[in-house]
């Protein structure tokens, strides 16, 4: 199934109003568990760094849902958030304009061409290199882009049942994807070959996970992919699974997981 449809849909809905846009990043945040992931491990990085003037780079940002949660931790914080995708980049610098946040900048950007040597000290890339078949050559330029000590945080699939993936005949549920998923070693010698030495891997998407994301994504867009009139039943779906979502994306990030279908990588320079 194709994904970026759906999401241009969801984005013509949210995108009317500035209070629609807030309360679909919120959504997110709940729904979808990469994000309690992320959000875990981005606490431990800024933990009692808030007044420290900190750049960071959003790799590959989509609809900017971690841009935005970023830039209201700090004001000193300046972050650029790149992504191929003009309409995107043009709808989130238009959103941010309009609530103010002035140290958040989007702009157009390939991950395999861009690079900013010594400029960030954290970059974040949630859901992108499955994207991308050049993903050393965007490691490197990342490391490259980052300073001494900056870190990078990777929430993608794994090789264990990522994008829906569990045996060699089938295809990735989301067929923008070039990859089903990476090894939890081949992600860490990749990023070992552009340059970074401390690497930390652990999986997500755990048993709770896994049956969260059928409930909270592939189930919603499979439906959303048959007709758009799925919209209206929508709220109606998220009534009846939203608590049992939230119990499990709670206990799945708050769980350490022998395997999953999801990694969470951190390496830095």
């Amino acid at each position: 199934m194709y994904y970026d449809p759906i999401k241009k849909s969801l984005g013509e809905v949210f995108n009317r109003t500035p209070l629609l846009r807030r309360l679909f990043y919120h959504l997110l945040d709940l729904l979808l568990l990469r994000t309690w992931h992320v959000h875990r491990e981005l606490r431990q990085w800024y933990r009692g760094r808030t007044n420290e003037p900190l750049n960071i780079l959003d790799a590959g940002s989509g609809y900017g849902q971690y841009t935005y949660w970023l830039s209201g931790l700090s004001r000193k914080w300046q972050i650029l958030a790149v992504d191929v995708k003009d309409e995107q980049v043009a709808d989130s610098n238009r959103f941010f304009r309009e609530i103010g946040r002035v140290n958040a900048q989007f702009a157009v950007q390939d991950l395999v061409l861009y690079q900013q040597p010594n400029a960030f000290d954290l970059a974040l890339s949630v859901d992108v290199m499955e994207h991308i078949l050049e993903d050393v050559e965007v490691f490197r330029n990342i490391h490259a882009s980052l300073k001494d000590g900056g870190m990078l945080l990777i929430s993608t699939p794994s090789d264990q049942g990522g994008s829906d993936v569990h045996s060699d005949g089938e295809t990735s549920f989301i067929e923008e994807h070039v990859r089903d998923g990476y090894n939890i070693h081949e992600i860490q010698q990749k990023l070992r070959t552009a340059g970074f030495e401390r690497i930390e891997a652990r999986y997500s998407y755990g048993e709770p996970g896994q049956v969260s994301w059928r409930l909270s994504m592939k189930y919603p867009i499979l439906m959303l992919g048959k007709s758009k009139l799925f919209f209206l039943l929508l709220p109606f779906y998220y009534l009846l699974t939203f608590p049992f979502c939230l119990i499990l994306n709670w206990f799945d990030a708050n769980t350490e997981h022998q395997s999953g279908t999801g990694l969470i990588v951190k390496a830095w320079k």
